[in-house]
């Protein structure tokens, strides 16, 4: 059985409802209409717009209180709540830690009583004490990358993809994983080799999930997303070998700009993220699984983390042509539960270019996301700044701060291309260009 978190409504008018989790999500609960766990309406005023937060990971699960007018009670202890002098857009500016829950917990807001249920996945073939262990150490991904070379080159079935290379230098580190240069011992062709390690090892579902999603990754096929080439799952690893660039990202771009690129420049490489995001949004892919578990032909991928730091550069006949990194597999890998990462622990990068409709459903797939954050990534190139102002809560800053208008931010944009950049992120009651296609149509008007 796979881990499980079950809120049930003991006390308030909702009283016996009950909502299940059984995979990677976030809960904003509060009285507003869009929230995806609305537990009063606007005439009760005990429960704030936006209440808190439930980071959710199964069999994991974090509680957040947004700076509500009330408090967030954990079994009776308070851990969060704004001054009541303070307006509800003053919340905006606080930030409150984490809470673990655990089977049994009671959280109570306003009149309204949660008791927290959790059920366990069951431990495959390891002991408690190894799970935590495993936990707490650091991995050294340099030590783990030269291991399973070294495997490869012995003659492991597995590793055979990545038998031939040679370990170059480190190309980036994150939480979970790093990207190194590989080259290819005849041909000395290079390849970006990806090792992530699962936070806790023997979540089998998580594992089989996330292998499946890049299965369907590996389909794509297009000038402008980096192609996967290998993966593979061995030594409690996951590794990836995927087309190489020397030429960096849009990020290291922008740096060595002064952290704004010319008009041109920036909607020509926009204009090349589109096409990348107009094939996977359309593409056909072989394995999707349905709500009953069985498996289906499915249509379209998300991203779902697009960013100028994933958007790599290469020249080609002295042209700047762009490809879109890392499709979907952060993503993929924080939804199948192995990341073990919260949202206070992610980087400000992925809530500066991501839509409130992801916010409020973390697990939200629909391509206008991916169409949010390209215009969120313009926006970026051409000012320098990201769309909202943040401060304190960046998740609250997502779901209260509307995007400022782009002239507010540097007035030497074209205004026909303002108005544009502004349109694509409008977010209420629904995010403005609906495909990739859409917003690609208004960008060529623009010129």
């Amino acid at each position: 059985m796979p881990s499980k978190i079950t809120l049930t409504i003991t006390q308030g008018k909702l009283s016996g409802k009950q909502y299940i989790f059984e995979s990677r999500s976030t809960c904003i609960v509060g009285r507003n209409d869009d929230c995806n766990l609305q537990i009063a309406d606007n005439v009760d005023m005990t429960i704030s717009r936006y209440h808190c937060l439930l980071d959710i990971n199964p069999p994991d699960i974090r509680v957040r209180d947004l700076g509500s007018l009330n408090g967030t009670f954990v079994n009776g202890k308070k851990i969060g709540q704004r001054q009541r002098q303070q307006p509800a857009k003053e919340a905006v500016k606080l930030s409150f830690p984490e809470y673990n829950l655990q089977d049994g917990d009671e959280i109570h807001l306003g009149e309204i009583h949660f008791k927290i249920g959790v059920e366990v996945e069951a431990q495959l073939n390891k002991t408690p004490d190894v799970v935590l262990q495993e936990e707490k150490i650091k991995p050294d991904f340099v030590t783990i990358a030269k291991k399973l070379l070294d495997l490869a080159q012995s003659g492991n079935t597995i590793l055979q993809g990545i038998s031939d290379y040679n370990l170059i230098k480190s190309l980036g580190k994150g939480g979970f994983g790093e990207v190194f240069l590989a080259r290819h011992i005849q041909t000395k062709k290079g390849v970006a080799l990806k090792i992530m390690i699962p936070a806790v090892t023997n979540q089998q579902q998580g594992i089989e999930k996330f292998l499946r999603e890049t299965e369907n990754i590996k389909v794509l096929q297009h000038p402008n997303i980096v192609q996967l080439l290998d993966y593979g799952f061995a030594e409690n690893t996951f590794f990836f070998t995927m087309e190489y660039f020397s030429g960096g990202n849009v990020w290291d771009l922008m740096q060595k700009s002064g952290w704004r690129l010319p008009v041109d420049i920036a909607v020509d490489i926009t204009l090349q993220v589109l096409e990348g995001l107009i094939y996977a949004h359309e593409i056909e892919i072989p394995d999707r699984k349905l709500a009953d578990g069985t498996l289906t032909k499915g249509k379209g991928l998300v991203h779902r983390d697009l960013k100028p730091n994933n958007i790599f550069i290469s020249k080609i006949n002295d042209k700047i042509a762009v490809k879109i990194g890392d499709y979907g597999l952060s993503k993929a890998f924080d939804l199948a539960g192995l990341s073990g990462q919260t949202l206070t622990g992610t980087k400000m990068g992925t809530p500066a270019f991501m839509p409130r409709q992801q916010v409020l459903d973390f697990k939200h797939e629909l391509p206008e996301i991916d169409v949010w954050a390209t215009a969120a990534c313009l926006y970026n190139m051409l000012t320098g700044y990201f769309p909202r102002d943040f401060a304190g809560d960046p998740w609250l800053s997502v779901l209260q701060n509307n995007p400022v208008p782009i002239l507010q931010r540097y007035d030497s944009i074209p205004p026909k291309l303002a108005k544009v950049i502004d349109l694509a992120l409008k977010e209420k009651p629904q995010i403005h260009f609906q495909t990739a296609a859409e917003f690609k149509q208004a960008l060529l008007e623009c010129k």
